[in-house]
């Protein structure tokens, strides 16, 4: 029995996630980011999670190529972000605050968390490749959180 693909996406958009952006350097050093909402924890120790990345995502060879990466977790006024990042185009960073991590990937501002992650796992499943990083660094700021629900953004009110 197989799910045809609109029933399986209807029944994921009921599972609320949270938004990220996942940022890398490339060997050239050429900064890379993309929205994600496809990010776990997989363990505390040693302290873990993944991304999913498509194979058609544009920074694809990027991502699996590079040693290490940063998650920013978006704050609830980071939806222009979001959209920004999810766009096909290579001028996502162009006109945006951002510094550099430990790791050398971009840290976007007043995101409310960033893990610096050091690339340690990959496993090729279906369309997407799950990369695994360990969490070397971790900053927060307390703010309320940006959400995807249902195929649109959302906020929490706390």
């Amino acid at each position: 029995m197989s799910l045809d693909p609109d029933s399986f996406r209807a029944a994921l958009g009921r599972f609320a996630t949270g938004v990220t952006v996942v940022t890398c350097t490339d060997a050239d050093g050429g900064d890379h980011g993309m929205t994600v909402s496809a990010f776990c924890s997989v363990s505390l120790h040693p302290p873990l999670v993944l991304v999913c990345v498509a194979h058609s995502a544009s920074m694809y060879d990027a991502f699996i190529n590079t040693s290490a990466f940063a998650i920013n977790v978006l704050a609830a006024a980071q939806e222009p972000l979001a959209r920004r990042f999810a766009d096909l185009g290579d001028q996502r960073f162009l006109g945006i605050g951002f510094t550099r991590g430990e790791c050398g990937a971009a840290i976007l501002e007043d995101v409310l968390a960033v893990l610096e992650c050091r690339h340690v796992a990959q496993h090729v499943i279906g369309d997407h490749t799950i990369v695994i990083g360990e969490v070397e660094r971790a900053v927060i700021q307390d703010k309320k959180p940006l959400v995807y629900y249902r195929g649109g953004f959302a906020q929490i009110e706390r």
